[in-house]
């Protein structure tokens, strides 16, 4: 698999996000139910997982606290979007 590498982030609404990959990728995740350990029990407060960005560094996004997730878990867990208009995928 090719280094997979986030260049964009935006917030959704609840614990979704939409994700933008150097390959040219648009994907939606959902990590609500991937907030576990003490590193992630911060952003189950919803307006401090909004702070979400992206680390250049890492290429990946990241909070303030440190919490992280790699690039690849995101990249096989969200779903696909053919382009990107948020007000179409709220539903």
């Amino acid at each position: 698999m090719e280094w997979i590498v986030v260049i964009e982030c935006e917030y959704v609404e609840d614990y979704k996000l939409l994700l933008t990959f150097e390959n040219g990728s648009i994907k939606l995740i959902d990590l609500k139910n991937e907030l576990w350990g003490e590193a992630f029990e911060s952003l189950k407060n919803i307006e401090y997982f909004e702070s979400v960005k992206v680390n250049p560094d890492f290429d990946t996004i990241c909070w303030e606290n440190g919490a992280d997730f790699a690039s690849e878990f995101l990249y096989e867990k969200g779903v696909d979007i053919e382009c990107k208009t948020t007000k179409n995928l709220i539903a």
